[in-house]
């Protein structure tokens, strides 16, 4: 008893002491912090949460902004690799629409006529001349003997009278030039038809070339197409002359002096002179460059002067006969008689033969030249030494130079009565040159005059219709080499004389209508000058 009364009252002591008015009061504002702590630390997991998925939306958006960098660069890629495609694809078939429309154009071109769905005019020579009636060889003989022999037999007395007055004319004209301050004049040189012994229409005129030199100390610096620089399509063919002052000593150009040698025709010392003397005589404003408008008044004057000192010597009057040709004279007689020719001013391409000429007198041949600076080059001289060196090795009587004849004498009558087309005489000696090299000497014997005469027809036909005629000197490597002909011009490209006619439709129209008139009239054109032969000799179309 006493022992659990004891335990009762040491409990009721216990819970007395243990009661929380016993404990001090700062004691109890324990939770009220603990609750402070745990709402920070929610805050705090809050704001990292929050940082969190700050973090993670920058992530996500670097990660769309890269992928759509490769999207856009894998776009970009297949965009170029596409458009590339497309650009081949266009440019393919822009190539094939035109070649298309060039043919459609050339067959367009070469249906001059209905042929009843048979064959191309274009090659009514290479199927036996059908429709062309040709002249046999007894017609031919007649019509050469009649028409040809007996209107050239004066062309060497006519040649010799120009020659011997164009020297006395020209040794006036240097007396009267002023030897330090004009142009040094040299002899004139017979070139052309006239001088080739082909010329057959009335009336003649002889084509002299006067090679002309500066006054020390300035020499000519002669530039062509085919000398390293480029030069535009339109301008093969021609050449530039820029006008220099010579360095010290000898420029003559026509010796090769030793080191050791004096040269008595040139000083070593020259006196000088402004180079706006020179500019102002003969080049274009405010260049060193030749012009050949600049060349043609001077010649014109020059001649003028000269033609004053001597002209109490002949009982003939001399004057121009074209106005935009400063050296086409005629002679006028008082009989009423005239004799015309042309004394053209040329410049030589270095030591060789070929000529840069200002102008081409009665020819289109440089109709169309890109400026008065730019000269275009003639081949004459060597041309005519090709046909003399051929001519050689030719049978007695060949029937090359009467080929060219009557192919000319047609021509010029089918102008004359169709007008005037882009086919000249020039062309038509081109094809003969091509053909003298071509054929063997045996080929172009007096006999055989019809057979060589339908292959010039036929070399032509071919040309017209690919509208392609290469010049016979440039780019040709077989020149024989006793000419002499530079080397430069033979490694050249080759030069297309019907290239002009490529873009001018017109002109190519008129020229093909008129060889295929030509061809149709050529009988009556013949017949018109020969004698009467019988029917029984006359075979119409023959081959070869």
């Amino acid at each position: 008893m006493p022992v659990g009364l004891f335990r009762v009252c040491l409990l009721v002591i216990t819970a007395i002491v243990n009661h929380p008015l016993f404990f001090p009061k700062d004691n109890g504002t324990v939770p009220e912090n603990t609750e402070e702590i745990i709402q920070k630390m929610k805050e705090r997991e809050e704001s990292l949460r929050l940082e969190q998925l700050r973090l993670e939306q920058e992530i996500a958006d670097q990660e769309a902004t890269q992928k759509a960098l490769e999207q856009a660069a894998v776009v970009v890629e297949e965009s170029k690799e596409e458009k590339v495609r497309w650009d081949m694809w266009t440019a393919l078939s822009m190539v094939i629409f035109l070649l298309i429309e060039l043919w459609r154009q050339d067959f367009q071109e070469g249906n001059w006529q209905d042929t009843g769905g048979e064959e191309d005019d274009m090659a009514v020579l290479g199927k036996a001349f059908k429709g062309v009636a040709f002249p046999d060889k007894a017609v031919l003989a007649s019509f050469y003997e009649k028409r040809i022999l007996a209107t050239t037999g004066d062309m060497a007395r006519m040649r010799e009278m120009v020659e011997g007055f164009a020297d006395d004319l020209l040794e006036a004209l240097r007396s009267v030039c002023n030897r330090d301050a004009d142009m040094e004049v040299e002899d004139c040189m017979g070139v052309g038809s006239m001088y080739e012994n082909w010329r057959v229409r009335k009336p003649f005129v002889c084509d002299l070339i006067v090679p002309f030199a500066p006054p020390e100390p300035y020499c000519f610096c002669c530039q062509t197409w085919c000398s390293g620089d480029s030069f535009p399509p339109d301008e093969q063919g021609y050449g530039t002359i820029k006008v220099c002052r010579a360095d010290e000593g000898c420029i003559c150009d026509k010796t090769k002096l030793g080191e050791d040698m004096l040269c008595l025709l040139h000083s070593q010392v020259s006196s000088t002179r402004p180079s706006s003397e020179m500019e102002d005589l003969l080049c274009f404003k405010n260049t060193q460059y030749l012009d050949a408008d600049q060349v043609m008044k001077w010649f014109q004057i020059a001649v003028t002067k000269a033609w004053n000192r001597i002209s109490h010597k002949y009982e003939f009057d001399l004057s121009f006969s074209l106005l935009d040709s400063p050296g086409a004279l005629k002679i006028k007689f008082k009989s009423g008689k005239s004799i015309a020719f042309n004394l053209t001013p040329v410049v030589q391409y270095e030591n060789s033969d070929v000529y840069f000429i200002s102008h081409f007198p009665r020819s289109s041949l440089a109709a169309d030249v890109p400026s008065s600076t730019h000269w275009f080059l003639s081949f004459a001289v060597y041309e005519r030494r090709f046909i003399q060196l051929v001519s050689k090795t030719l049978p007695a009587n060949a029937c090359h130079v009467s080929c060219l004849q009557i192919l000319s004498f047609l021509h010029g009558k089918q102008c004359s009565l169709t007008g005037p087309s882009g086919l000249t005489n020039y062309h038509l000696k081109t094809v003969l040159l091509h053909l003298l090299q071509a054929r063997p000497s045996q080929d172009w014997a007096p006999e055989k005059l019809e057979a060589r005469l339908q292959d010039m027809l036929k070399f032509l036909e071919k040309c017209l219709h690919e509208k392609k005629l290469y010049h016979f000197f440039i780019g040709n490597g077989k020149v024989p080499a006793e000419l002499g002909f530079p080397i430069i011009f033979q490694r050249a490209e080759p030069l297309n004389l019907f290239r002009p006619f490529v873009l001018r439709r017109d002109i190519y129209r008129k020229m093909v209508d008129t060889f295929h008139e030509m061809l149709r009239n050529m009988s009556a054109l013949i017949n018109e000058y020969t004698v009467h032969i019988p029917l029984a000799h006359t075979n119409g179309i023959r081959k070869e």
